[in-house]
């Protein structure tokens, strides 16, 4: 699906009562012109998080959670943006563009009828369990019962290449959709057969738990491949999905962490022993994707690999996937099991506690990294040092600007000597000055104009020829610029509606914070003082200008046109008295 238009999304927080959204999952008391609760995203005793009908967003300030109607439902109902976009739509009765949509009326059909092909399978490979004493035993033998192979929706699919194809495939229509949802094979002659064919069968929900694809295990050693996984196809791209997140999602009202192993009967297995945070990747290396979708779950997460050379290769590529995404209040960890262990035989024979006490002692994401970099250097050379650096600042740049990359950086610093660990952060945080950086004390005035449009945007319906001041070099100058013509372009746009436009952009936190104040006064006092904010950045642009043409006619002279805008700007400076 394309990117949905800005002015969509506006429309829709215009419609939505944030309020009756986030209130039909959290008790909230008024406060004056504001509701508030315990904050839904992090344990607290006394009510930090707070609703504003007026601004149409949350902040919470104890944990600093944020957002607006639609990243609360992402949150809080752990939805994927569009399906939080949907859910919202439903609500106000708003059709989603259709030129945005990829999906044509026909296709959402045809969707339809795959989701139902997949789950008739489903339901097919269920009532084959029960009839095959082999698949009983199996499963009897690993220890899974019946309440697991219910949550599962465990089947089997049974011996024969066609039993599958002659149960639903009654008609040509039917079995173009079961082929299409990766149900059949086809050999070199053309003949198509059943793609799982005595196999344990472990459907695979997608978030709103329908199923998208099977993974099917084989129950004797040297029967072709352990697993087997289904293809690629419109509903199922298993770089982006986990086995195992819909039941989390189900059992657990919150998801403190999430632990990635490597199997499903290891996900299986954790869930029945009681440790019901058990996803696995589905055959394949964890991607960025996956890597968001873990951490949009849950602020921790645990890879529980094996101990061998494959094991670490895995939980390196997992580390890379993770550090671009390690915001502040984010964690990992990384388990390695002993020699001839998964997840499954440890939970049998150690049980749920052993387990979590082995999680307890994971290695958390700073020091992996710096084990995995430094294997094979001599930190005691400078050669080796140099070495560890090059390696490392790449990889660490990637880290988003907060707390945890600047220890990084002074951890590498620490290690190597390069840098001063006391201005590592500083450096990090803070950007060089230029020659012609405006002093300190100037920036108080931007971030009051913006602090003002954040409280009331249509104040900005105010002013005129705030253009004149982009010109000015000073920080969040463009930011303050941009505010102000999105609220002209958009005269009735919500605080909550303004935000929405920074979503993932690094300005983002600092804006939510300065919406969530409360600025004293009253909308006509704010009125004023936007007014005098943007005629003094007025002035110190006619100031700055002043200065750059002066300091062009003392280094090589000034043509006509320069002339010409000097003698105007004198003029100007004089009517404004500067």
């Amino acid at each position: 699906m394309a990117r949905l238009p800005d002015a969509f999304i506006d429309d829709l927080l215009a419609r939505t009562d944030i309020v009756e959204v986030v209130g039909s999952r959290v008790p909230l008391k008024r406060q004056g012109k504001e509701y508030a609760s315990r904050c839904p995203f992090h344990d607290e005793r006394s009510a930090s998080f707070t609703v504003s009908p007026t601004k149409q967003f949350y902040h919470c300030f104890g944990c600093g959670a944020h957002g607006t109607a639609i990243s609360f439902l992402m949150n809080y109902d752990r939805l994927e943006f569009l399906d939080a976009v949907d859910e919202l739509a439903k609500r106000v009765g708003m059709e989603i563009p259709r030129e945005t949509n990829a999906r044509t009326p026909q296709q959402q059909d045809d969707s339809r009828d795959q989701y139902s092909a997949l789950d008739a399978a489903t339901r097919f490979f269920q009532k084959q369990l029960e009839g095959n004493d082999k698949a009983r035993a199996y499963l009897d033998g690993r220890g899974v019962d019946a309440d697991t192979r219910a949550r599962f929706s465990i089947g089997y699919a049974p011996d024969g290449y066609s039993a599958l194809k002659d149960a639903l495939g009654k008609d040509e229509r039917r079995m173009k959709l079961l082929d299409r949802v990766g149900l059949f094979s086809k050999n070199d002659r053309g003949h198509v057969y059943d793609k799982f064919r005595d196999r344990v069968m472990f459907p695979i929900f997608d978030r709103r738990g329908r199923v998208i694809a099977f993974g099917g295990r084989v129950m004797e050693k040297d029967d072709g491949p352990k697993y087997l996984n289904s293809p690629e196809t419109a509903l199922f791209h298993k770089g982006r999905e986990l086995y195992g997140l819909w039941q989390v999602r189900q059992a657990n009202q919150k998801i403190e962490r999430l632990i990635v192993v490597e199997g499903y009967m290891d996900v299986v297995s954790l869930f029945q022993f009681g440790v019901t945070q058990a996803v696995a990747t589905l055959g394949t290396a964890t991607t960025p994707d996956h890597a968001e979708l873990l951490f949009r779950n849950a602020p921790d997460v645990y890879f529980c690999f094996d101990g061998d050379a494959a094991g670490r290769r895995a939980g390196w590529r997992a580390l890379e996937s993770v550090l671009p995404r390690m915001k502040d209040g984010r964690q990992a960890f990384f388990l390695f099991l002993p020699d001839g262990e998964d997840p499954d035989t440890i939970v049998r024979k150690e049980g749920a506690d052993a387990f979590d006490a082995r999680l307890k002692q994971g290695t958390p994401l700073s020091q992996f990294f710096f084990d995995e970099l430094g294997r094979e250097i001599n930190l005691g050379t400078l050669d080796g040092k140099a070495r560890l650096a090059e390696r490392a600042k790449p990889m660490l740049a990637q880290i988003p600007d907060g707390a945890f990359g600047d220890l990084m950086k002074q951890e590498l610093a620490r290690l190597t000597g390069i840098g001063n660990t006391a201005t590592a952060a500083a450096h990090v945080a803070r950007p060089p000055m230029r020659n012609n950086a405006v002093p300190v004390q100037k920036r108080s005035l931007v971030r009051a104009a913006i602090a003002i449009l954040l409280q009331q945007p249509s104040l900005a319906m105010n002013l005129e020829g705030h253009h004149a001041i982009s010109g000015l070099r000073l920080p969040g100058i463009e930011l303050l610029v941009e505010l102000l013509n999105l609220v002209q372009q958009r005269p009735d746009i919500s605080t909550g509606a303004l935000l929405e436009h920074f979503n993932e952009r690094e300005e983002q936190a600092a804006l939510h914070k300065l919406a969530a104040q409360a600025l004293p006064g009253d909308e006509a006092m704010w009125a004023q003082e936007l007014q005098d904010a943007i005629l003094q950045l007025e002035k110190q642009l006619l100031t700055q200008r002043l200065e750059e043409l002066q300091a062009k006619q003392r280094q090589q002279g000034l043509d006509d046109t320069d002339k010409y805008e000097l003698r105007e700007l004198l003029k100007a400076r004089a009517t404004l008295r500067l």
